[in-house]
């Protein structure tokens, strides 16, 4: 009897400008970014949001998680502008990296780069929206609101 080959899914691999990983817990991630939306995960136990999504809690060290949607504004809580990049990321320079407060949870990332600087103050309203970059790859931003 032939031994049937296991399906890997890589769909992680679709994630961002370089992807690092292709493989993780939580590659429904990518597929909720194909339909345009960012999404986090929940505890179902602890009610504990994460953003990045994760698979496990470290609260309680469960695994029943529920995926809940980024949506609405939140407020710009801080950012950094970038003038040095880790390696894959150095074509992108300069960029705004951030964090923004949703109340019940935060999001880091990138601001869109067709904000101008001068534009960006903290407090600011901001969303979260997915991007297409090239390649079939895709990504989020922070935008005005």
């Amino acid at each position: 009897m032939a031994k049937k080959k296991r399906e890997i899914d890589d769909r992680f691999k679709k994630f961002g400008t370089v992807s690092f990983t292709s493989t993780t817990k939580v590659n429904d991630f990518v597929s909720h970014l194909e339909q345009g939306k960012v999404m986090g995960t929940r505890c179902k136990k602890c009610n504990i949001m994460f953003f990045p999504p994760r698979a496990d809690c470290y609260q309680c060290l469960g695994s029943d998680m529920e995926w809940y949607e980024v949506s609405g504004t939140g407020k710009l809580v801080t950012y950094s502008r970038l003038q040095y990049a880790p390696v894959g990321f150095e074509g992108d320079l300069p960029y705004s990296i951030a964090l923004l407060d949703y109340g019940d949870y935060k999001v880091f990332g990138r601001i869109d780069k067709a904000i101008p600087e001068e534009e960006i103050k903290i407090g600011m309203e901001m969303k979260t929206e997915v991007r297409q970059l090239p390649e079939d790859r895709l990504t989020y931003v922070f935008t005005k609101a």
